[in-house]
């Protein structure tokens, strides 16, 4: 059954593979639907469509080099030599002859990774897996993959870097504070209200205990494919220097280290200040996140040329968000600035109830992941229609908040475009993996409808 599955895994990505085509160009093509959308079904103008696309095209740029700076700080955290060090010795934990344990570690790792971050679960994995295979010869790479791929698709947007409770935590975020047109909410939703609701706590487990227990059974008992020496010598990664011995006095004072700890501190301490003063609920946004990611690095490196360096590297993994958030935010302007988000969100109100409102919102937010695998930018566009409708139906902001969120991470076990960085660090195709991959994906599908169907319409 198992084997049956993967061959249609395999089939389907090589379809997507050949007909899906770039993010920014899916971008495009759903800037040209809402447009016609806007103009046939909203009743809006040509003129004023237009006109609100460019309205919204720049307000998003504060947002985009948020998550900009989530990506270059977590790929600094993971290549500083302590990290590297610590990959080693955790990927020597596993027995050898019992290639699950690896499995299972490797499960681990991404959860708890994806929980911490979305980023730091990228490019730790991708980074991860190779020492896994060193230590753990006999451990299939294709199910270590899946492994490692694990808590993108179960955990990370229920957990601490999860982008649309965080955007909705952040002071003047464009749902409560939009540049023209309606603020989407009235007021801030805290994390305490969201990240750490217990029907959310409740739902990461069991996804995350699904998940895990999904990919150690799809070890293959026998004949697992594995790498070479000459393989593995080939992927394993190495640490960015600090650059040698300085030469020049410029050299000199880019070497000081007084640098790394001025920084680290005039980013942590305001943060602690403010989690001790007004509480860690209100404190934790997105800028308090990458505040502390970046003191981390800062920290990890302990260099001023290593540090530089590992975030010039991480620059190119973030590349997509800084090109492509305009764009989406140009969606988001047609969708406050005309009728278009109120029309859609009418639509949604009449085909459900404000018992299955979750489930749907659930099932929309995993298909359109598939064309838009940007949480942010994706919840920027769809909230402003998602959340009046679920008002008319009376279903809370946090319980569409959390369906989205869930649906959003389900479809990322068959999304080619986060397993980029683990695909290009071990050379494997998305075909190679998604066979395994999709059938933890359909687990995590049954679940999450039996979650979308206890989940309250209210929070106390």
């Amino acid at each position: 059954m198992f084997a049956t599955v993967g061959r249609v895994g395999a089939a389907l990505t090589r379809i997507t593979e050949r007909f899906v085509p770039d993010a920014w160009v899916v971008c495009m093509l759903l800037t040209a639907t809402a447009l016609v959308l806007a103009v046939v079904g909203a009743g809006a103008g040509v003129e004023e469509a237009v006109l609100a696309w460019g309205d919204g095209v720049w307000g998003l740029l504060a947002l985009a080099m948020q998550f900009t700076i989530a990506m270059v700080a977590a790929h600094a955290c993971v290549s500083s030599r302590p990290v590297f060090r610590l990959l080693d010795r955790v990927a020597s934990l596993p027995d050898p002859e019992r290639p699950t344990q690896a499995v299972l570690l490797a499960g681990l790792f991404s959860l708890v990774t994806g929980y911490v971050n979305w980023a730091l679960c990228l490019v730790a994995c991708a980074l991860f897996v190779p020492f896994v295979c060193r230590r753990n010869p006999r451990a299939d790479i294709r199910v270590v993959v899946a492994a490692a791929y694990l808590g993108l698709g179960t955990v990370w947007h229920g957990g601490l870097s999860g982008s649309a409770p965080l955007i909705l935590a952040t002071p003047g975020n464009p749902l409560l504070d939009p540049a023209n047109g309606a603020a989407v909410v009235d007021r801030l939703y805290p994390v305490t209200e969201t990240l750490f609701n217990t029907f959310n706590l409740a739902y990461l487990f069991v996804i995350a205990a699904v998940g895990l227990a999904m990919v150690v059974a799809l070890h293959p008992r026998e004949n697992p494919i594995t790498f070479s020496d000459e393989q593995l010598a080939a992927i394993l990664p190495t640490p960015p220097d600090s650059g040698g011995t300085p030469e020049t006095p410029a050299d000199r004072i880019d070497a000081f280290r007084g640098w790394i700890w001025l920084a680290a501190i005039l980013l942590v301490y305001p943060l602690g200040h403010s989690i001790a003063t007004r509480g860690f609920g209100t404190s934790w946004t997105i800028n308090a996140y990458n505040a502390l990611f970046l003191g981390a690095a800062l920290v990890l490196h302990g260099h001023p040329v290593s540090f530089l360096r590992a975030c010039r590297q991480g620059v190119d993994a973030a590349w997509g968000i800084i090109v492509q958030f305009p764009f989406y935010a140009g969606i988001f302007g047609l969708m406050q600035n005309t009728g278009l988000g109120t029309w859609i969100g009418s639509l949604f109100a009449q085909i459900s109830t404000q018992q299955t409102y979750p489930f749907v919102v659930y099932v929309y937010s995993a298909v359109m992941n598939l064309f838009v695998p940007s949480a942010g930018s994706k919840w920027l566009i769809e909230a402003p229609y998602l959340i009046p409708a679920g008002a008319q139906l009376d279903v809370s902001v946090v319980t569409v908040l959390l369906s989205y969120a869930y649906g959003d991470s389900t479809t990322n076990l068959i999304q080619p475009f986060f397993a980029i960085p683990i695909l290009a660090v071990t050379r494997l195709r998305f075909g190679d993996v998604v066979g395994y991959t999709f059938l933890i994906a359909v687990a995590c599908f049954a679940v999450s409808s039996i979650a979308m169907a206890v989940i309250p319409a209210h929070f106390s």
